[in-house]
């Protein structure tokens, strides 16, 4: 049958795919169906769509009768420089298997105020400003407004697309299958193919948590759990320990399912080296396909046939037009309507670029000092409907002998990559810009009219080159023409994947040989009419349109591309009107014609001889020469016509089809393979059966240029020759290349001088090569085939993908409906050891989100199934927001720049590091610990030291301490109020600094007295009767807690509730009460009317709680007696807090352990009653309560007490008090640093003219329960310097809940020492000290000197063996301050028994230890510490309970949120959490919502870099959102509760697949 008729049916380019080689000869018309339908049959059910889109919704025509739309949309409405249909329909099909298989990816969550976008006229449909396109760039287009009627023109309109970069792995195809007959075996087979090759990903759900006592595994169990649970993890939960009320956690219960598919076989066993934890190395799969051909031969072309009447130069060919037929038309240009604007004759090019010439050589700059001497640069700047303007410009540089750099025209000072092309021409030193009068017109000027100096450009002369501006040359002046030598013509930029700009130099003879050989293999003869499309000041439109046409006399007829924006069929319609013999076209313009054409009448295209493709070297034009083909044979286009060629511009034109005319040779019978996919990927060709979906139709660019040798060599390395049946970069000997990077000597060595060798190391040829840039292969009859570009090159663990066959895969995904044609960019970057592959599209303004990321997810499961590597990231931006080029096209390596700092602001993201990263290291196996058959001489365990450290010994020191004389504080407050009633103990400040208020002992005596008064009458309350302290931070408290004691009752401190968060404050208050099991609750008259209020009924039930006594108006008489206790072991008071894993805890403190507690404090700090310190600290449980209530009362001094609160009024308040009343010590917690080092940072200079002054600062303690938080540390030091803050004076203490205090810096002793950690050690349990400022240290600062009286030793947590010095292990303590137990309400003290009563496993096992469940290490030091002995310092790593285990490994929380804020300046705070073994990572952003979804891909890679995890969601939230506490943790199992339970209100949660 006749190739029309299948034309008709309705996949018109298929026949030329599935013809496969020319070999195979014509196929019938029953055979086609037959094939076809086996193909794809069961995927289409649609007779007529060529695209059926697998949303539900199919597309109806709009506006225009089905039948018209359909058949208007078989002759090639989609973009049909990646159009293929095989192609369409091999993802289809991937598709419809992944369908079956019903994929669940959870969509992200996005707060409304981001979904609706802010108006519309931000979305207008992106405009591509003028001109070809970017080069290395695959076609873009423009916005057409010919009759299309209402078919938006969307559907077609193609833009800019960049050869792109490199990136990720694996696919995620499952083996499941569906589908019938051929097509699901087919779609079986796919799955298959791509599992075999990749390791994979480890399985995040087999992790074990053995730490989170309260995340429950996502097993389901029947044993039943008494896991305890706080605030709101009370949820009802499912099987699986996840809540039913939330949608979150179904989200995540849906992505651990997706997770938990079988993926690939399991991670290859490797060697884990004892410190190094290794990355898997992808191993060479012995199953891939390996090159088995011979080794190539270098290729020559036919002769260059010097032909005698050449010209020995093209000045001198200019000449000979120029005076023997100066009538002859040169260039013809059009105006927007496609009427003829000018015709420039070759006498008018020859008279106007001789007064150019002229001109610049003696016009410019003075007769003794020209600007310009032969041999500068000139930068050329013409826009792209200009070409007469830019030949005179250009051939009057040739001709006054100086080098033309023609660039782009700067639009505004910021366009994208135009600081780069300011590089170039400052490094190739130009100084004179020419240009047209309407360009230079049209550049940006400031307000006095300068031309501004554009970002990174040099300072430029602009010199406006129009016949009008210039003076005449004199009579005598003529310009010296000499034959082509090895002088440089002119310099041609080029932008590389990097973005960097390079300028290649061309040589004259290289630039006349290069002419000679085009009009030799494309067969030019004088005076031929030639149509050029192609932006003319660079690659085949300047070598064609402006080179080769003046060396033959041709005629030029210049389409610009506004032209092309208006008039798709303007080039056609030309070729028809001037019977041109030859077209310069790129597939784009052919697609557009396509679309348009419409059965127009007239066309008659029999005069074309040669229609050369440009970009034919980018293997998805071969659809549109087929589609091209099949629509106008009908219109007298012959088949042999269409000359695809490949070209760089290093190497300039490579290899083109010739067609079968001039100096009577034949053309060679096209050729095209059909490649496998796979193959490809390992660099090996395979000709593949259309049997299966992934594959690449290639067709031939003709053959090697007349007079150049070529040969294939490996892409990297040494440049060895290729097999024959091996891809690789081709290279180029021939005069006619490029001859260097200008003012670049290393990188033009490694390209313009390469010496390709055999496998025996010889080289090929004496002559150097040029690298091409192009990856091919020479097929059968010395046909050259190319398959992608080094640009465009990804090398994926060891896999090589070509950036535009994933371009064309993704837009095989249906997205007219989602994402505008041409604007997609497909790059790579690197991220732990690996490309990962990154695919940002723009987005329509009317898509849904729902349809956005459906078309996602499609997309990343046809790249998946078709090139068998998983997409990193897919990014979605608003509509005309990726950086352009000045010619409409993506700018690649600015996108990419973008994505990389976070500045995107993608509207929609989809990322995928589970399916990618698959080099992780492996998960850990626990190594037995040693046990106690381990020999222990002395203190040592296997040769350590053992970890052991201790404070001073408390029964020898001898010191005056009178209030030793008593058991019990009661009594020592009695003894001073009898000694000292007068002397001041605390000192209450208001926001103002003033004080509010004081006591004295007397005081403070007689205030408790009442308060016991009254507990006996309205309270009715027996000794031993526990009473909740309900107050806030002030004196009342103090008061109140002496008054209990002289009760004899057992006081509890709570903090009252906050009265603007009654809902979340209250309950804590009401569970703090009700665990104490307290008898009443004394309060103030105000706290008092809050428990009563409507908010608080709300809250909780006000009915059940015990009697509430109002302090504030107390019985006038006094007890009858005061209590007077016996025993010093029984409890003085319960300590509750709330822990940062969320557990609430309250541990009894008897009387002898709070006696005990003071005197260590004061023998550390040296207190006594002529001192004065300040305490800006929460009074309500650890030693905090401590200072603040207790210490002055048992060491006389005074303490001055600054509520935390005052501070958010007046942030100065704390700092000022210290200066104001001369204060030593002063203790605070890391909030109120932080609140300082954050309030004052600017204010430094007027505090010192306050008179500011902490030079007497001795000690600045920070009251912790947590590592030290060395960098808060250190910038509140150097803040505060210059205040006469000494350094050393700021450290921190260490507290926990079985002792308060174990650590803590003192007066004497020496200062605090820091030390760096390997951070991967650390997560093996090791302790590895490096050098500061090694990769992966982490700074650890010691926590303060340990107490008198304190023993610590450091155990092995499991084993609960002595662990050796320097080893990470639990901290273990012994003192007379122990806490003497939990207080529970249920008695299950056997559970935590052990944490107050723990004995090692060997070595001393009498020992009775308290087990802190913080991990820590000892070392000694080289300091000596006040008794002289060695120094041993305390590090605290972190808290058993924070710590997640993840693979096995010990991650602290606070390492991996470090990591996260330094990512990106608006990322405030960040809190980490694991939930059914993901880890959730919530960031607070403090900027635009826009910024949130940069931060997905940023957290990502930052926490795959340092910590070798993966993110399972990424959370952005406002600012304030992670709860903190009073001591300012990171309340983080609150923040999971609240996320699990939907409270959090996120402005975006991304789920990573």
């Amino acid at each position: 049958t006749d190739r029309r008729t299948l034309a008709c049916c309705s996949l018109p380019a298929a026949v030329g795919l599935l013809n496969v080689s020319s070999s195979t000869g014509d196929i019938t018309q029953k055979g086609y169906e037959k094939k076809r339908s086996k193909l794809i049959g069961a995927y289409l059910p649609q007779p007529s769509g060529v695209e059926q889109p697998m949303a539900p919704d199919r597309r109806t025509a709009i506006g225009s009768s089905s039948s018209r739309y359909h058949r208007r949309r078989s002759s090639g409405s989609r973009d049909e420089r990646y159009r293929s249909d095989v192609h369409t329909e091999a993802v289809q099909a991937a598709l419809a298997k992944h369908k079956e298989r019903k994929m669940a990816v959870p969509m992200p969550s996005k707060r409304r105020s981001l979904v609706v976008q802010t108006s519309m006229d931000a979305y207008t449909p992106p405009d591509t400003s003028s001109g070809s396109e970017e080069e290395g760039c695959l076609p873009g287009g423009g916005t057409p407004s010919s009759s299309q009627g209402s078919i938006s023109m969307e559907h077609w309109i193609s833009r800019a697309i960049h050869g792109s970069t490199p990136s990720s792995t694996t696919s995620s195809s499952s083996t499941q299958s569906g589908g019938s007959g051929a097509a699901g075996r087919l779609a079986d087979v796919m799955a298959h193919a791509h599992v075999e090759n990749h390791s994979a990903p480890p399985d995040v759900t087999t992790y074990t948590s053995e730490h989170s006592t309260h995340v429950e595994r996502p097993q389901v169990s029947t044993v039943p759990r008494s896991t305890q649970k706080y605030g709101n993890a009370e949820l009802m939960e499912t099987g699986d320990g996840v809540p039913v009320s939330s949608r979150v956690s179904a989200k995540i219960q849906q992505l651990v399912n997706t997770l938990k598919q079988p993926k690939r076989p399991p991670l290859r066993e490797f060697f884990v080296d004892d410190f190094e934890e290794l990355l898997e190395v992808q191993q060479p799969d012995p199953n891939q396909p390996r090159p088995e051909g011979a080794q190539m031969l270098p290729i020559r072309g036919e002769q260059l046939g010097v032909v005698t009447n050449w010209p020995p130069s093209l000045e001198a060919a200019l000449q000979r037009w120029g005076t023997i037929s100066p009538k002859a038309p040169c260039l013809t240009t059009m105006d927007t309507n496609g009427k003829p604007l000018y015709i420039l004759t070759y006498g008018k090019l020859w008279t106007r670029s001789m007064k150019v010439a002229y001109n610049i050589l003696h016009k410019l700059g003075t007769k003794q000092e020209p600007m310009l001497r032969p041999g500068d640069r000139v930068a050329l700047v013409f826009p792209n409907n200009d070409p007469a303007a830019f030949m005179v410009a250009f051939y009057g540089c040739l001709l006054a002998e100086v080098v033309p750099v023609p660039i782009e025209v700067p639009l505004t000072r910021k366009d994208a990559g135009s600081q780069q092309i300011g590089f170039l021409l400052g490094s190739c030193g130009v100084t004179v810009a020419l240009t047209s009068d309407a360009c230079h017109k049209g550049l940006p000027k400031s307000a006095t009219g300068e031309i501004p100096q554009f970002k990174g450009w040099p300072k430029l002369l602009w010199f406006v080159t129009e016949s009008k501006h210039l003076s005449k040359p004199p009579r005598d002046w003529f310009p010296h023409i000499k034959d082509a030598n090895s002088d440089t013509a002119y310099i041609e930029y080029k932008t590389c994947k990097d973005g960097s700009v390079l300028g290649v130099t061309v040589m004259r003879i290289a630039m006349l040989t290069h002419c000679q050989a085009l009009t030799q293999s494309c067969g030019y003869t004088e005076a031929e009419t030639i149509v050029n499309v192609l932006d003319f000041k660079k690659d085949v439109g300047l070598w064609h349109g402006i080179l080769t046409s003046v060396m033959n006399m041709m005629h030029v007829i210049s389409v610009p591309y506004s032209l092309m924006k208006v008039n798709p069929l303007s080039w056609i319609q030309k070729v028809c009107q001037y019977k041109a013999k030859v077209a310069c076209v790129k597939s784009r313009d052919m697609h557009w014609a396509l679309v348009a054409h419409r059965d127009q009448r007239d066309i008659n295209l029999s005069s074309l001889r040669m229609l050369v493709v440009a970009d034919g070297s980018n293997p998805w034009s071969i659809s549109s020469c087929d589609a091209f083909l099949n629509v106008f044979q009908s219109k007298g286009l012959r088949p042999e016509v269409i000359c695809p060629c490949a070209s760089s511009p290093e190497a300039l034109t490579v290899a083109i089809r010739s067609s079968a005319c001039g100096f009577g040779r034949t053309g060679n019978p096209a050729g095209r393979g059909v490649l496998s996919m796979q193959g490809l990927s390992h660099g090996v060709i395979r000709v593949d059966s259309e049997e299966r979906l992934s594959v690449l139709t290639v067709q031939d660019v003709g053959t090697v240029m007349p007079g150049a040798l070529l040969c294939v060599v490996k892409p990297d390395g040494v440049p060895q020759l290729c097999q024959t049946d091996e891809v690789g970069e081709l290279c180029v000997c021939s005069i006619a290349t490029g001859m260097s990077y200008y003012g670049l000597s290393g990188m033009t060595k490694n390209t313009f001088e390469v010496f390709p060798t055999s496998s025996t190391g010889a080289p090929v040829s004496e002559y150097p090569f040029a690298r091409t840039g192009l990856l091919g292969f020479v097929g059968p009859g010395g046909l050259i085939f190319i398959t992608g570009k080094m640009d465009g090159l990804m090398v994926v663990s060891g896999r090589r993908h070509n950036a535009d066959d994933i371009v064309a895969t993704a837009l095989a995904v249906e997205p007219m409906k989602f994402v505008y044609r041409g604007r997609i960019a497909v790059f790579s970057v690197t991220v732990l050891h690996d490309e990962r592959i990154v695919v940002v599209a723009e987005q329509r303004p009317d898509s849904t989100e729902e349809d956005s990321f459906q078309w996602m997810s499609r997309v990343l499961q046809a790249i998946d199934s078709i090139h068998g590597v998983g997409v990193f990231c897919l990014a979605l931006v608003p509509a005309n927001t990726l950086p352009k080029t000045p010619l409409g096209g993506i700018h690649l390596s600015e996108t990419k720049q973008l994505f990389l700092e976070g500045s995107l602001h993608p509207c929609n993201v989809l990322m995928c590091p589970h399916t990618c990263v698959t080099n992780l290291p492996k998960p850990r196996q626990k190594q037995p610990e040693i046990g106690p058959a381990s020999v222990m001489v002395g203190n040592l365990v296997s040769g350590k030291r053992i970890a052991q450290a201790s404070g001073r010994d408390l029964s020898q020191m001898e010191d005056n301490d009178q209030a030793r004389k008593f058991l019990f504080l009661s009594e020592v407050l009695q003894w001073r109020s009898q000694t000292t009633p007068d002397h001041v103990l605390f000192t209450l400040l208001s926001s103002r600094g003033a004080i509010t208020n004081s006591l004295t002992c007397l005081q403070l005596h007689k205030r408790a007295e009442k308060i016991a008064a009254l507990l006996a009458e309205r309270g009715h309350l027996q000794d031993g009767d526990h009473v909740a302290l309900v107050y806030p931070p002030g004196l009342d408290l103090i008061a109140a807690f002496y008054g209990c004691l002289y009760a004899g009752c057992v006081p509890i401190t709570v903090r009252p509730p906050h009265p603007q968060n009654i809902a979340t404050t209250l309950p804590t208050v009401k569970m703090i009460v009700e665990v104490s099991r307290s008898a009443c609750v004394m309060t103030t008259q105000v706290i008092c009317k809050l428990l009563r209020s409507k908010e608080a009924l709300a809250a909780v039930d006000i009915r059940t709680w015990p009697p509430v006594l109002d302090t504030d108006d107390l019985p006038k008489k006094k007890p009858p007696q005061l209590y007077k206790p016996s025993n010093p072991d029984t409890l003085a008071y319960l300590d509750f807090s709330v822990s940062t894993t969320g557990m609430l805890a309250g541990v009894k403190m008897s009387h002898a352990a709070t006696s005990a507690f003071c005197r260590s404090v004061k023998l550390q700090c040296e207190l006594y009653p002529s001192r004065e310190v300040a305490i800006c600290l929460d009074p309500y449980c650890g030693l905090g309560f401590v200072l603040w209530c207790l210490c002055s009362v048992y060491s006389g001094h005074q303490s001055i007490l600054i509520p935390p609160s005052e501070l958010e009024v007046n942030p100065a308040l704390w700092l000022l008090a210290v200066s104001q009343y001369r204060v030593r010590d002063t203790f605070c917690s890391y909030s109120v640093m932080e609140l300082c080092t954050k309030g004052l940072g600017l204010q430094t200079e007027s505090l010192k003219s306050r008179g500011l002054d902490l030079s007497r600062v001795r000690t600045c303690v920070v009251v912790a329960e947590e590592r030290p938080r060395i960098a808060l540390t250190q910038s509140f030091s150097k803040l505060f310097k210059d205040l006469g803050l000494h350094p050393r004076a700021v450290s921190t203490s260490f507290g926990c809940r079985v002792n308060l205090a174990i650590c803590l810096q003192g007066t004497s002793g020496p200062d605090p020492t820091t030390v760096y950690v390997d951070m991967r050690a650390l997560r093996h349990d090791r302790v590895r000290l490096v050098e500061r400022g090694s990769p992966h240290s982490l700074p650890l600062m010691e926590s303060g000197k340990i107490l008198p009286g304190v023993r610590i030793i450091i155990a092995n947590p499991e084993t609960k063996g002595p662990l050796g010095d320097s080893h990470l292990g639990e901290i273990w303590v012994q003192s007379g301050h122990n806490a003497s137990g939990y207080f529970t309400v249920y008695g299950d003290e056997s559970l935590q028994s052990d944490h107050f009563s723990s004995r090692l496993s060997f070595g001393d096992t009498q020992t009775v230890w308290a087990r802190t469940g913080y991990l820590g290490f000892l070392r000694r030091t080289e300091l000596t510490d006040a008794s002289g002995d060695r120094h041993d310092a305390l590090y605290v790593v972190g808290a058993l309970d924070e710590a997640m285990e993840l693979r096995g490994m010990r991650y602290h929380p606070i390492d991996i949120e470090t990591s996260v804020i330094r990512t990106h300046k608006s990322i405030t705070e960040c809190a980490v959490f694991t939930w059914t073994n993901l880890l959730v990572v919530v960031v607070e952003l403090d900027g635009s919502e826009q910024e949130a979804l940069d931060l997905v891909p940023l957290v990502t890679n930052v926490v795959l870099e340092e910590h070798y995890l993966i993110v399972g969601v990424v959370v952005v939230v406002d600012v304030g959102v992670i709860p903190i506490n009073s001591r300012g943790e990171k309340q983080r199992m609150h923040l999971r509760d609240g996320f699990l339970a939907d409270q959090l209100d996120p402005i975006y949660v991304a789920y990573n697949m």
